[in-house]
C-alpha cells in the first residue's frame, strides 16, 4: 500500500498553507473567499483533474496513447444542506492522432484506475467526456 501525508496550518484569517514534500499551496480558508487561493471545494475538483492528468502520464505508455497537449475542465455542483458535492463533471481534451477506440481505450483507464477518481465517484455523481482538440488551420 501507498501512503501520503500533508501537513495543514492556518496563517490568519484569510488564510492556510498546506506543505507536501517540497511543496507548499496556500489554501482559501477565509470565511468571505479569496480570489487568489483555492478553497476546500476547488481544491477537490483540482485533485480529480490532476487525477486525471496523472493516470494519462502512466497509462500513455503502456496502451501506446500519443498525445501532444491535454486540457481538463472540471465543474462541481454543490448542495448546501447537508453541504456536499452532488455532482462532478469534467470534460478531458486531446490533441492527439489517435483513433477512436484509442481515445475510448483512455477514458476506460482513466475512469478503473485513478485514485482520486474511485475515491469520489461512489459519493458522487461523477461523470464527463474524453473529446479530441480541434484542430486549426
Amino acid at each position: 500500500m501507498l501512503e501520503y501525508e500533508i501537513s495543514a496550518r492556518r496563517i490568519d484569517a484569510q488564510g492556510s498553507a498546506v506543505q507536501c514534500k517540497e511543496a507548499e499551496l496556500i489554501i482559501d480558508t477565509d470565511l468571505n473567499g479569496r480570489a487568489d487561493a483555492l478553497n476546500p471545494a476547488e481544491l477537490l475538483l483540482a485533485a480529480v483533474a490532476a487525477c486525471i492528468l496523472k493516470n494519462m502520464e502512466r497509462v500513455g505508455p503502456i496502451i501506446g496513447f500519443d498525445y501532444r497537449a491535454v486540457t481538463v475542465k472540471v465543474h462541481g455542483l454543490r448542495q448546501d444542506k447537508p453541504p456536499k458535492m452532488v455532482s462532478i463533471d469534467y470534460e478531458i481534451v486531446v490533441d492527439t492522432d489517435e483513433e477512436e477506440r484509442k481515445l475510448a481505450l483512455m477514458h476506460d483507464n482513466i475512469r478503473k484506475f485513478g485514485t482520486v477518481y474511485n475515491t469520489v465517484a461512489p459519493g458522487t455523481q461523477l461523470s464527463g467526456t474524453l473529446s479530441r482538440a480541434a484542430h486549426q488551420a
